[in-house]
């Protein structure tokens, strides 16, 4: 598939929104906060405007992926600069055909270019293990939400830059910003069009 991976344009912020709003609808919960989670962001110092990509097609915004400056709290006190991925989404009808693989090894590329040395994210191996990411426990990177989880991901961006780290990882404030600001968020929320709230087998949060 022919696609494009570029920088978001400011002009687009709104579609961008809606792509991601449309793409995380009642997948993890009913309804979907990810696009406030981004609209925030861009106003966060942690941001990476750099790594703000789009993956378009014909001209048609069909994917887009975030990155922002987190850390490893390691064990013997010190802290390890890292960058944290996520959202990255593609459009409902462009799921399964390979569209999200071209936008994440792109952003990966990008993120090595720019001079990061490691990414740390939530996701599925079977998916993101194609793209280089391992279970992060395994490089002894621990979840401080759940210590044990599988599903907490990472890859080296520069050869050996995990070597011997033992610490723990946890999500940006940012990521938050639904729960601590749910006036705000319902506000913004309504700015979009209406769509039905379901709860859906395989959602991993109620509200």
């Amino acid at each position: 598939m022919e696609c494009t991976v570029r920088l978001e344009r400011e002009s687009e912020y709104r579609a961008v929104e809606n792509l991601v709003r449309n793409s995380f609808w009642n997948v993890y919960r009913p309804g979907a906060m990810e696009h406030y989670v981004l609209h925030c962001f861009r106003g966060n110092p942690i941001f990476i405007k750099e790594l703000g990509l789009v993956l378009e097609k014909d001209g048609k915004l069909i994917g887009y992926t975030m990155y922002v400056k987190s850390e490893i709290c390691l064990d013997d006190g010190g802290a390890l600069p890292i960058i944290t991925l996520g959202p990255i989404c593609i459009a409902n009808e462009y799921k399964r055909q390979g569209c999200g693989k071209i936008l994440l090894d792109a952003s990966l590329e990008k993120a090595r270019a720019l001079g990061f040395g490691g990414v740390v994210m939530e996701g599925n191996i079977d998916f993101y293990g194609k793209s280089g990411f391992v279970v992060a426990k395994e490089r002894g990177i621990s979840y401080a939400d759940d210590p044990e989880a599988e599903y907490l991901l990472c890859q080296e961006l520069k050869p050996g830059y995990f070597d011997g780290v033992s610490g723990t990882f946890a999500d940006p404030e940012g990521y938050f910003v639904c729960q601590n600001d749910a006036e705000g968020f319902a506000s913004f929320d309504a700015e979009f069009p209406k769509k039905e709230k379901k709860r859906l087998p395989g959602q991993l949060f109620s509200e």
